[in-house]
């Protein structure tokens, strides 16, 4: 893993090099523009690079992927157009592994499991349902979790994912009651302090577009009590 670097905006670079950069996204953060008109991650890097390089004019960045705004954790950026369209098919092609962390307060019935349900989007409240059958208009959706940990008061849960479905891992999670601590949208009682809900895109692997060598992205966790109680 690359040294974390920051630098006025306190973004955290996990890694950049001419193609591509990564960063930790904090709870709260927008990745793309929405309607709340908040300044995205993705304007904050641009800014970032420009200052970083003394670059004239306009920034190019590619968003490749999205993390929901509550979440934390690994986000990658296309730095060139010849990264973006490379970088999008890997994603489209599941030639990417991604690793995730959830807190959980609910054991989950077994130690690990391969959750499958299907899911349906209400965009009238931005909120997904998990079925145990398809329905009209669901998506299959694939998690494999694992219990990583057990603290006083929660369960470390490490998660991949098969499927990329819309809250797919809040839902599911929430299916098997487990919702994810701070969660209230899928069932947690409480909201955390900061508002974030306790789920970290903890690691990324991928194959870089133009070098075409291995990357292992590892996204330190957030500096809070409970997420530092859970470095293993």
């Amino acid at each position: 893993m690359s040294k974390v670097l920051s630098n006025k905006s306190n973004l955290q670079v996990l890694y950049e090099d001419n193609h591509v950069i990564v960063v930790n996204k904090r709870a709260g953060d927008i990745v793309q523009g929405d309607k709340t008109g908040d300044k995205p991650l993705s304007h904050v890097v641009k800014d970032f690079l420009k200052y970083k390089y003394n670059k004239p004019g306009n920034v190019y960045l590619g968003v490749v992927h999205r993390l929901d705004r509550p979440t934390t954790g690994i986000v990658l950026f296309a730095k060139t157009s010849k990264a973006l369209p490379r970088l999008n098919k890997l994603f489209a092609e599941k030639k990417t592994t991604k690793t995730y962390w959830a807190l959980v307060k609910n054991k989950p019935p077994k130690p690990e499991d391969r959750l499958i349900h299907w899911l349906k989007k209400n965009p009238k409240n931005n909120k997904s349902t998990a079925f145990d059958k398809e329905v009209e208009g669901s998506k299959k959706a694939i998690l494999n979790y694992r219990i990583l940990k057990s603290l006083d008061n929660y369960y470390l849960l490490e998660i991949d994912l098969e499927t990329g479905r819309h809250h797919q891992i809040r839902c599911q999670l929430a299916k098997i009651d487990c919702p994810i601590k701070g969660d209230l949208k899928y069932g947690f009682p409480r909201s955390n302090k900061d508002a974030s809900i306790s789920l970290h895109a903890r690691r990324l692997e991928f194959t870089h577009p133009v070098k075409k060598e291995k990357l292992n992205i590892v996204a330190p966790l957030p500096d809070d009590i409970i997420w530092q109680a859970c470095e293993v």
